[in-house]
């Protein structure tokens, strides 16, 4: 059974798009373009705009300033249940009084859909979410996968342009949440269908985005695909939120040395935007940071192995240095050497891992210094 895409452009645009609440700025200004098809998270920390985003593309809050099309044509003027778009909430919403069929028959039946047609279109959207079996259950009878489920049958079965998600996942339990992941993302592919999906959940919009928009206080921080934003982010903000990363605060030299408290820990040599005297942050993924017994030949800083940790898939160190900063290494366990916590080590990483940021630039830190590990 398939569901078929839609025939129609399902691309959205944000052409300055402002929401206050009272003296409040919720969204700032914003500027996007969502392609059709395509499968773009909107991923921030709590309070940062994006739900009121996703809100104001679904019509249940309208933009103090700016303008927001769908398919090229503007839905300003549009009520919600007018707009081709359909949005899975964080809570599902599923009626309790209705079963399973009935709660995905309910969009169909206020658009006067002929009843003939509502069963067929109610059986296949159900067999496409893998609940065909539960069609005369009662929500509350569900488990929270299976309310999952049937919330995206009834967004589905009405055969949107778009799908807006609201931290559909949030409430699953992690083994649940990862194998959704991966099975939205496939019928995300299988539909053809926009999904705008918020998240909080870093991994979760690495897994399943072509594209990531990074928000704070209202504001995009970057767009791009997952690799782009990881490997090359352009603040401190994105640096920090997205991954494990370690922040040092650093001094330019006249030679590009880039100068620690602890030590050089990389170079500003062919940064027009770094210059002699410059205080910068600079930052380092953990996972690029290796952990030994002997100085390595690359950037290197000493200190105290402090924590050793068996995360399964990877061995986490914390290495504490003479200046106090925690830095955080993760290695696979066939990489990781054999250490243990109180030793005098090195941690080292190659030049291409560091990323220089301006000093005033305070990314996510917990310390008023910006210095030490991120976990985001």
């Amino acid at each position: 059974m398939t569901i078929s895409p839609p025939e129609t452009d399902g691309s959205v645009q944000l052409r300055g798009v402002t929401k206050l609440f009272g003296s409040q700025t919720a969204v700032d200004h914003i500027d996007l373009d969502v392609h059709s098809g395509e499968f773009i998270s909107l991923l921030g920390p709590s309070g940062c705009g994006k739900t009121t985003l996703l809100r104001m593309i679904a019509g249940f809050e309208h933009p103090d300033a700016g303008d927001i099309l769908v398919g090229g044509a503007s839905v300003l003027n549009t009520p919600p249940f007018k707009r081709p778009v359909n949005t899975v909430f964080q809570s599902y919403a599923l009626f309790p009084h209705m079963t399973v069929a009935e709660n995905v028959a309910y969009g169909l039946r206020q658009k006067r859909v002929p009843r003939a047609e509502i069963a067929g279109r109610v059986r296949d959207a159900l067999d496409m979410a893998r609940m065909g079996g539960f069609a005369d259950r009662s929500p509350q009878k569900l488990s929270g996968g299976q309310q999952q489920r049937v919330a995206l049958a009834r967004a589905l079965v009405n055969r949107p342009r778009v799908l807006l998600l609201d931290e559909p996942m949030s409430a699953l339990d992690r083994k649940l949440r990862e194998e959704m992941q991966i099975e939205l993302k496939l019928l995300q592919r299988q539909l053809g269908i926009t999904f705008v999906f918020v998240t909080h959940d870093q991994q979760e919009a690495l897994s399943m985005s072509d594209r990531i928009v990074v928000m704070q206080g209202g504001a995009v921080q970057q767009v791009g695909s997952t690799e782009s934003v990881y490997l090359s982010p352009a603040n401190a903000f994105v640096a920090g939120f997205i991954g494990k990363q370690n922040f040092l605060d650093a001094t330019v030299q006249q030679d590009g040395v880039l100068l620690a408290a602890d030590g050089p820990v990389g170079s500003a040599a062919g940064r027009q935007d770094a210059h002699a005297g410059d205080r910068v942050r600079v930052a380092v993924r953990a996972e690029a940071v290796t952990v030994v017994a002997e100085r390595p030949e690359t950037n290197a800083v000493r200190g105290t192995l402090a924590g050793i940790s068996f995360l399964g898939d990877v061995i986490q160190y914390v290495v504490v240095t003479a200046a106090g900063v925690e830095l955080l290494s993760r290695q696979a366990p066939g990489q990781a050497a054999h250490l243990s916590t109180g030793q005098d080590v090195w941690c080292g990483w190659e030049e291409t891992e560091v990323h220089v940021f301006p000093a005033d630039d305070a990314g996510t830190s917990p310390s008023a210094s910006g210095t030490g590990a991120e976990a985001a």
